[in-house]
This record gives structure tokens, sequence and C-alpha cells, in this order.
């Protein structure tokens, strides 16, 4: 079988990584209740190795900026989804307002509903790195995370956080919620890293 132009990634890797199989759906994975969230009570909490603990509520957080990116998804459980349209609030726009200390390498993200997933900094500074409240033009629906999730593309799914509310600066790294039950702590697709 030949490999298109299409099927090969800018880094050289292919972009269907090793053992995923292509979806056109959006299967729908996650532990535990949809959790109920009000837009009028939500908050973005930073806290951690940061200058200044802050907190926004949906409409100064979205004030931090706003950015449209196209990236592909591969879940652990083995499927892909390829050019998804996300809109959201870039990373790089957050990590400006927050100004985590020089010391700070990891973050935990944290979600409504107490999910928690641990990503290296580094990782984070990546393009296509956003808080996403949108996808395909439409707002997300509360089963994929509505009103925000984490989008992280360079990870397995699960480290894109649904329902996220807070960004936790951290100097070492430490398993979050599906870590501590065998995940690998890191998650990178093309290397396989699905579990410990």
């Amino acid at each position: 079988m030949q490999t298109t132009d299409k099927e090969i990634r800018v880094d050289g890797r292919l972009r269907l990584p090793p053992g995923q199989r292509l979806t056109a759906g959006w299967p729908v994975l996650h532990y535990g209740a949809i959790p109920r969230i009000e837009l009028s009570n939500w908050q973005f909490h930073a806290w951690g190795l940061v200058d200044e603990e802050r907190k926004w509520n949906w409409e100064e957080f979205n004030a931090l900026g706003s950015v449209k990116d196209t990236s592909d998804i591969h879940c652990v459980t083995t499927w892909s989804k390829y050019d998804n349209d996300w809109e959201g609030i870039p990373f790089a726009a957050f990590l400006e307002a927050v100004k985590p200390k020089s010391t700070a390498k990891y973050v935990m993200a944290h979600s409504y509903g107490g999910y928690t997933t641990n990503i290296p900094l580094e990782d984070l500074k990546k393009d296509g790195v956003l808080f996403a409240h949108s996808h395909n033009g439409e707002p997300l629906d509360q089963e994929h995370g509505w009103p925000l999730r984490l989008v992280v593309p360079e990870l397995y799914f699960w480290k894109s956080a649904k329902w996220i509310g807070g960004i936790q600066f951290l100097d070492e790294d430490r398993a979050g919620f599906w870590e501590t039950y065998g995940y690998h702590i890191y998650g990178d697709p093309w290397e396989e890293q699905r579990y410990s």
C-alpha cells in the first residue's frame, strides 16, 4: 500500500499513529456523570507556581483571546478523527495572563466533576493547544466537554480534559486520574504510550 502526502505529517511521522483506526464519528467516553455547570457561576482558576493566583468568570476568560485551529485527535481506545475544527482561547494567551514561575514545569488540569490529568508545560506551549468552546462551528455538546475543554493534539485525547475549570502549575510531574489507574504518565500516540 502506497502512502500519500496527506498521510505524512510535517515532522515526518505518519498522520495516523500506530494501532489507531479512523472514525468519522466522535465516540463519547468519560468516567462518571456529566457535571452540571451554569455559565453564570462558572470560574476558571489558575494556581500553584504562578506570580499571582487568579480566577476568571466566563466573559473574562473568553476575553483573553480567540483562535481557530484544525487538528487530529487520537483516543487511547484506538480511534482517531481527522480535521477537527476548534475555536477557543489559545493556551499561549492564558499563559501570558497567568505568568507561571520559572520553576513550573508541569501542570495538573482540573475539571468540574473532579477529573484531573497531568501534562508537561512544554507540551502546552506547542501549536494548536487551546481551551475550546466550539467544535466544527458549533458549541461543544455537554458530553464532549461543554462549556470548555482543553485540546492538546500531540497527546492521547484523555489529556484534553473535558469540563475544564482550572490549571495548577507544578515543579514536578504527578499522576492525574487515569494515570493513577495505569494509563501512561505522558501519552504519546506515535509511541503507543497507552498504559504504564
